[in-house]
């Protein structure tokens, strides 16, 4: 069995092979090529863990479970607020295969979800970019639009101005990242001129107005992945065509929806899973001036499908460690 650590996850998961892989997740999610069931919450202690199997026939086939801590009080014990690992098991044999750090892979197949969702649903001329959040995620989310689309510009907004200056910082030109990377001091500031903004938050209210869009803007939305969370103003997700990775997932757990559908301004029929998009099964952008958004709560297909592509590349470039995991007594 391969061992990965998050620097070497990292390595065997660049971003542009992630998207691609996201696409086919979520085409096979949407045709139904295999089983993921409800992930599983369970409280511990002053935390929570979650647990995300998943089974695809996509290609590769893939089989794999994702097991996921967060503990609110960590960062004030000098530890992350997120613990992750990925299982992979041989789809064929069951056979365990590796054993990848999940954060990182998490952070990168999450961009990449939205990459993909950037790549079908934006305008070709997108080129200023607004994130909202300035953790680990919203690295990835930068990233992944820069990949897909030729951004020229990005504003950040954080709740924290200092810890956005200090993204913008780290960030700023490093390839495929442009040089022009500003800090916002308002949300209206933020998206005044976007073409594409990405939510990458935990709140629970929007973190920007509807009145203060773009025309033609797309929005992906990953941050908010349970019913009390909210990132876009309900009259946003009115007006907009609006896609989710899974419907049976954002019925359960994309509070921005279900506020949205329980308020009478949003009907489910309204809304398209985007491998079906994908699969050509549902409609793209109707026009330049049309507002898409993209809600996402995660999948475990994604975790499954990144884990093959990581652990395939990590052969190749002989990344990691192996061990003999069944190795007699």
């Amino acid at each position: 069995m391969r061992i990965l650590t998050a620097k070497e996850v990292a390595q065997a998961l660049p971003m542009s092979e992630a998207i691609e892989g996201m696409k086919r997740a979520y085409a096979a999610l949407s045709s139904g090529a295999g089983h993921v069931p409800q992930r599983t919450h369970l409280k511990a202690a002053s935390g929570e863990a979650l647990f995300m199997p998943a089974w695809t026939t996509a290609t590769p086939p893939a089989l794999a479970v994702k097991a996921v801590t967060l503990f609110p009080e960590n960062p004030s014990r000098g530890l992350p607020l997120i613990h992750a690992a990925v299982l992979v098991f041989d789809p064929q044999t069951g056979q365990p295969q590796a054993l990848l750090e999940g954060g990182s892979l998490t952070a990168i197949r999450t961009g990449a979800g939205s990459g993909a969702a950037i790549d079908l649903l934006a305008r070709p001329d997108s080129r200023v970019l607004a994130v909202f959040g300035a953790g680990a995620q919203a690295r990835a989310q930068i990233e992944a639009a820069c990949t897909v689309r030729p951004i020229e510009r990005i504003w950040l907004y954080d709740l924290k101005a200092d810890k956005a200056r200090r993204l913008a910082s780290e960030i700023r030109g490093r390839s495929p990242v442009p040089a022009e990377v500003r800090v916002a001091s308002s949300p209206r500031q933020a998206v005044a001129e976007a073409d594409v903004i990405c939510t990458a938050t935990t709140s629970t209210a929007p973190v920007f107005d509807d009145a203060d869009l773009k025309e033609g803007v797309h929005i992906s939305a990953i941050g908010a992945y349970r019913p009390d969370m909210r990132e876009i103003p309900p009259e946003t997700l009115a007006r907009a065509q609006v896609y989710v990775d899974s419907i049976q997932a954002a019925q359960q757990e994309a509070g921005d929806l279900l506020f949205a559908l329980e308020s009478g301004l949003l009907s489910l029929a309204d809304v398209y899973e985007l491998g079906d998009r994908i699969r050509g099964l549902a409609p793209g952008r109707e026009s330049a001036q049309a507002l898409t958004v993209f809600k996402s709560v995660g999948v475990a297909w994604q975790d499954a499908i990144a884990a093959q592509i990581a652990l395939q590349n990590a052969r190749q470039n002989n990344l990691g460690i192996t061990i003999s995991f069944l190795e007699e007594i």
